[in-house]
């Protein structure tokens, strides 16, 4: 475990391997599980400020989707995260003409159309963030899904905390990944 300026990073993060592997999955995260995808209350509004943006990368069903349910919603334990379409996919995700799940907001970011990425919660993943009081503490949220994403990981020797570099400095920013890195090859 490593405890960085109010971060606590699990082992996992640093030792496990794993490089996303979607034309195995085929986006698998963006549908499975309980919800849509976990967001930050400040993400809130910026999909309020971008949806118009967005909309026309999303499928009808994303659409009837948050126009139904709203652009995010509260879940039963007070947190927020995207609709969904029908308990399933998140209303902001598409399928390419592969049937690979892409997300809608990343696309319209990939154009020019919005700055926003998406969701720090996807971005960040594998890694989930449960935030406390104090800190918060990052750990590896280890799926079958993602299989193929942990051999592959493996065979290209790339540690978590590295495939996930853009989203950590995104969230902790490049300072905080730097004393990362360092701490973590200290360790060795």
């Amino acid at each position: 475990m490593i405890e960085l300026d109010n971060v606590i990073l699990s082992d996992d993060v640093k030792e496990k391997f794993f490089v996303c592997n979607i034309d195995k999955c085929k986006g698998a995260c963006c549908v499975e599980g309980d919800l849509g995808a976990p967001l930050e209350e400040s993400e809130l509004q910026i999909l309020d400020d971008i949806y118009e943006e967005v909309k026309p990368y999303l499928s009808e069903e994303g659409k009837k989707a948050i126009s139904e349910q709203g652009r995010y919603i509260l879940d039963d334990d007070d947190d927020f995260s995207t609709p969904t379409i029908d308990g399933k996919e998140c209303a902001y995700a598409v399928y390419d003409e592969k049937g690979i799940l892409k997300c809608g907001i990343e696309q319209a970011q990939l154009e020019g159309k919005i700055s926003y990425k998406k969701p720090i919660s996807c971005h960040l993943y594998p890694v989930r963030i449960t935030k406390y009081d104090e800190f918060d503490a990052l750990n590896y949220d280890r799926w079958d899904i993602c299989d193929d994403a942990c051999t592959l990981g493996s065979e290209l020797q790339v540690p978590i905390y590295k495939f996930v570099k853009d989203a950590l400095i995104r969230k902790y920013g490049e300072v905080w990944y730097d004393k990362l890195v360092k701490t973590i090859e200290e360790e060795g």
